[in-house]
């Protein structure tokens, strides 16, 4: 374990430019006065204060700040009531609405009109009121203006006076606000694009109206010159780089250098590189977020930032040719802690492919946690297996595995030395200890980069994942005529002997981390079984999330009007607006592309 006693827990903390978006609670109500609404006030504000409660007890946002609702001044009855709550709302900074209601209301005059946010309508189930009227009656109203919502409905009857959220709405509703949460934060923020595109790998093929039209965000386009300019011209904190080099000598084992001895560089071009990436750490978290550290150096242009609540570095080739490659810049920083102690990871792709980096941050916004970027390398057959070390596989990986490696190193959160009640598991950093922080240091060993891939240097990590993690794998992939389209993998990662991973691993490059995969299966369709999956997989990288977001992902998806193509997800867990019924309620995969056709990006045409 690493020497990590003294490392500190960051308070949670706003590092982009924008305020946190909050949950809009609207209370709608019968407006007719002289008896009906005013034997419905309490019990529809206190619908109202029952979700707030539960949202902001329940969710953090990414960054570990609490989770605020805004509830309106007063019952919702008719048009003006619309209209105050929406003003209240845009001066709130809300960012997604749920409607509650125990009884009949006028649909049309008190339904959320705003395009721009996601938004759920909550009927009471009881006989008392036709809370389930309004329900369907406002439903069918965004449907026929475009304007998809999604319908909680809980499945037993209530009396009239339970003011308690059923769990099935308790679920419906938390699945909601992720989802609406994350589609609300990321609007208006850049992704970064360092660099062009890495080696003709498509996915760096940055594509601007994608991320305006579908995501509500902007792309901030620099050159790899810049990283270049600020080492050779010292634009960082030399403050901060001694104690990152410090940190990093004390508490980053470097291991074997795999190179033939007639390829490896000098100890002192080790060194060199080692200190130019721990540069490109801070310089590229500069270029994302800014630093007013920079001001009081001089640079205050620098020090302003992208607002880039992700982004990604090409690398190869042009600049790993030459420099260092990103490997440790990657690694630090899609980690839940460095020189500064523990810390919301940052979103940075490796090769710049976006589509992989939209992918991360889909999983990171939905859970808090870091997430790992692999190549998704090489499906391992039972047979393949046998024949190669000897070993049967057995239990979750019988079927076959897959071999997810990274050529640009993933979090050190992926080793897997977190635990949550004592099985292992990627944790939000707020709930990290310094002794997980020492544990995934001292799993990880930092090698110097292969020369044949890498000319210019550099170090990578290695490490293997611990088996029995729940994750989900996900990509994002952009199709000519389509568009974009999502693909889901939940599954676990498997232990392999150790013999037996070492066998399989030296085959490609040891010294990079090692995940082995193995996706639930079905037995039909891309999920028939795991060469299944590889063989379906739509690109060369994915992303992975601990635990399984699935279902969270489907209705993220569902948000900005982006089809899910391929998914292995209960039908039950499934949560998309109501109108997507419309589209073929017995065929919902073919519906989902219907619709998502049908009401076009969330932002704006494509």
């Amino acid at each position: 374990m690493a020497n990590v006693k003294d490392i500190q827990m960051n308070p949670p903390k706003n590092r982009l430019i924008g305020d946190m978006p909050k949950v809009g609670i609207r209370p709608t109500i019968d407006g007719r006065l002289g008896g009906v609404r005013e034997s419905l006030e309490e019990q529809t504000m206190a619908m109202a204060q029952s979700v707030a409660n539960l949202v902001s007890e329940n969710l953090r946002h990414a960054n570990g700040l609490p989770v605020e609702c805004v509830i309106a001044d007063g019952t919702i009855g008719r048009v003006a009531e619309s209209a105050r709550c929406a003003e209240k709302f845009k001066k709130e900074g809300v960012g997604l609405s749920i409607t509650v209601t125990p009884c009949w209301c006028y649909g049309a005059e008190t339904m959320d009109m705003d395009p721009d946010i996601p938004k759920a309508v909550w009927g009471f189930n009881g006989t008392e009121r036709p809370g389930a009227v309004y329900l369907a009656a406002v439903l069918a109203g965004h449907s026929q203006k475009g304007l998809p919502a999604f319908s909680i409905y809980g499945r037993d009857v209530q009396d009239t006076g339970d003011t308690s959220i059923p769990a099935d709405a308790q679920e419906r509703l938390l699945q909601f606000a992720r989802a609406g949460l994350a589609v609300a934060t990321m609007r208006g923020k850049s992704y970064l694009s360092i660099g062009g595109t890495s080696m003709g790998i498509a996915g760096s093929i940055v594509d601007q109206p994608l991320f305006e039209n579908f995501l509500g965000m902007r792309v901030e386009a620099i050159d790899m010159s810049e990283v270049t300019r600020r080492i050779e011209e010292e634009i960082y904190d030399p403050v901060e780089f001694e104690q990152a080099l410090a940190w990093a000598n004390e508490n980053c084992r470097r291991g074997k250098d795999y190179n033939p001895p007639e390829m490896q560089h000098s100890p002192e071009q080790k060194d060199q590189a080692w200190a130019d990436s721990i540069k490109m750490a801070l310089i590229v978290r500069d270029l994302m977020v800014g630093n007013p550290r920079l001001t009081e150096l001089g640079f205050g242009e620098e020090a302003l930032g992208h607002n880039a609540i992700a982004s990604g570095f090409q690398g190869q080739r042009q600049w790993t040719d030459h420099f260092p490659n990103g490997d440790f810049m990657e690694a630090i920083l899609n980690t839940s802690f460095d020189w500064t102690g523990i810390r919301q990871p940052y979103i940075v792709a490796t090769e710049n492919d976006a589509l992989n980096g939209i992918s991360m941050l889909f999983g990171h916004l939905l859970t808090g946690t870091a997430q790992i970027f692999s190549d998704v390398r090489t499906y391992w057959s039972p047979e393949a297996v046998k024949r190669v070390t000897g070993y049967e596989l057995t239990g979750r990986a019988e079927g076959g595995i897959l071999h997810l490696i990274n050529s640009g190193p993933t979090t050190l959160d992926g080793t897997g030395r977190q635990s949550i009640d004592g099985q292992p598991a990627m944790k939000p950093y707020w709930e990290i200890t310094p002794e997980e922080v020492g544990q995934c240091l001292g799993a990880t060993t930092w090698h110097t980069s292969m020369v044949e891939y890498f000319r210019g240097g550099g170090w990578s990590t290695r490490f293997r994942t611990r088996g029995g993690m729940p994750v989900t794998m996900c990509r994002l992939n952009l199709i000519k005529g389509l568009g974009p389209a999502l693909q889901i993998a939940e599954g676990y990662t498997v232990d392999l002997p150790q013999e037996v991973h070492d066998v399989l691993d030296q085959r490609t490059n040891p010294t990079w981390p090692t995940t082995w995969f193995v996706p639930n299966v079905t037995g039909s369709g891309p999920f028939r079984d795991v060469y299944t999956v590889m063989a379906n997989w739509g690109a060369n990288h994915g992303a992975i999330s601990y635990g399984h977001i699935g279902a969270n992902l489907i209705t993220l998806a569902s948000m900005f009007r982006i089809p899910v193509y391929m998914h292995n997800i209960p039908e039950e867990r499934v949560f998309r607006p109501s109108t997507w019924a419309a589209f073929g309620a017995n065929e919902p995969q073919g519906a989902d592309f219907r619709a998502c056709a049908n009401f076009g990006p969330l932002y704006g045409q494509y």
